[in-house]
């Protein structure tokens, strides 16, 4: 039986504000402000949003970009005027505006209305000049940059709310980026993308999650004991640069002061030429921490046939008794070997009693089948008890000895009964 309802009845006016609030906030901004023309009651729904976020959807779709971008600034603008309450979030994505005297005004107003999240992607021309205003929304606890010059005042004392900084293609100085990080105590997410020849110290007691990529010429951990989650990238622009010379070769060693204080980490994502950086004065042997938490480790463009890049991978996982999954890709067009690999190093330098009692996933990308790569595939067979998958992708440059290398895969010792070799062909 259907319950007819009274005709002329406005249900959804009489829900709680925090439900039309969540209706509202699920509309482009723009869909949002033309529910004013509902009726009297929603002629100001919309300017109780805490959650705001701007985009080129704001204004309509139009070919003369200065048109656009005068509509855009006059759509904010009123936008902010009329707006009555706190706002929480304010998110500015658009390739109209790049640095303009409205952008100021209003970050001055959102440091007014102790905005707590703030994410600013403007254009792709000239770059933004973050105003000094910035600096005083003290009740930030996400900030997130892209495409803008940042220069904190000298009487700035920090984010003490902050949470989570996300900097892309932002132009500050060394010590001011160091400084910004030291001064939000609170700190669990950092993000650093796109930087050029920084040598980085990171002192932040409370971050958990760490992305860096660009040309770091140095990484230095010195006060990140609850770190569980690392990615890294480091880009080399000058393909000719000494590895050693370009990421400042010292008497200290990459790996401990990368590594050397991080004894909560359980992932680590290391790309481009990161086993290259940790090689730089690393030996083999104890590190100083166990990785008892590190469950996943990723690591891009190993080379094989550089003996400190093994080196790193071998203390890596040595040290981390609890490891559960491994991928691994090798140098996808890997250099002729400048020394006669030395075939008894795996006997000589790994301990006979090691194994890796909980790992069960291996992927091996980009394998081209050098003495050291397939000896390092034999060790880990050999010395996992309870392995499940050995996946192996050959590199797209071996041809025609890619059956010999599933002979000999087939015919090394494993420790798990379980153990499957899955030999990946290319994807057609």
């Amino acid at each position: 039986m259907h319950t007819e309802l009274p005709s002329g009845e406005d249900y959804i006016s009489d829900l709680p504000q925090s439900i039309i609030e969540t209706i509202l906030t699920k509309l482009p901004l723009r869909d949002a402000v033309r529910t004013s023309i509902l009726s009297n009651k929603w002629r100001y729904k919309w300017a109780t949003l805490t959650q705001l976020e701007f985009d080129d959807k704001c204004v309509s779709c139009n070919h003369d970009r200065a048109l656009a971008e005068v509509n855009l600034v006059t759509f904010i603008t009123r936008f902010l005027f009329l707006h009555d309450g706190p706002i929480h979030r304010f998110s500015l994505s658009t390739g109209y505006l790049q640095g303009s005297p409205d952008v100021d005004q209003w970050l001055l107003f959102l440091s007014r209305k102790d905005v707590k999240e703030l994410v600013l992607e403007l254009g792709d021309g000239e770059w933004f000049r973050a105003p000094s205003c910035l600096f005083a929304c003290k009740k930030l606890v996400r900030l997130e940059l892209v495409r803008c010059e940042l220069d904190p005042p000298l009487s700035f004392k920090g984010f003490l709310n902050l949470k989570h900084l996300n900097l892309q293609q932002v132009l500050i100085a060394p010590d001011a980026v160091e400084n910004l990080i030291s001064c939000c105590p609170l700190l669990e997410s950092l993000t650093l993308s796109y930087f050029d020849s920084l040598e980085l110290t990171i002192h932040a007691p409370n971050l958990k999650y760490l992305i860096l990529e660009g040309e770091f010429k140095d990484i230095c951990l010195e006060n990140t004991p609850m770190l569980v989650a690392i990615s890294v990238a480091m880009y080399m622009t000058d393909m000719t640069d000494d590895i050693a010379e370009h990421f400042g070769q010292s008497s200290s060693c990459n790996f401990d002061k990368f590594l050397g204080g991080v004894p909560s980490l359980e992932k680590l994502s290391g790309h481009i030429y990161f086993t290259k950086y940790m090689s730089v004065g690393n030996t083999l042997g104890k590190t100083q921490i166990t990785y008892k938490r590190l469950k996943v480790i990723e690591l891009y463009q190993v080379s094989f046939e550089d003996m400190k890049e093994v080196t790193v991978v071998l203390r890596l996982i040595l040290n981390a008794p609890n490891l559960q999954e491994l991928q691994i890709s090798g140098s996808s067009n890997p250099s002729p070997a400048t020394e006669t690999p030395d075939l008894d190093f795996w006997e000589k330098e790994c301990p006979c009693d090691c194994a890796f009692k909980r790992l069960k996933i291996v992927k091996m990308t980009d394998v081209s089948g050098v003495p050291h790569e397939m000896g390092f595939i034999e060790f880990l067979l050999g010395n996992s008890p309870v392995l499940e998958i050995m996946s192996i992708t050959p590199s797209v440059y071996v041809t025609e000895g890619r059956v010999n290398m599933l002979i000999e895969l087939l015919r090394l010792k494993r420790a798990s009964a379980e153990a499957e070799i899955i030999f990946v062909q290319d994807q057609v």
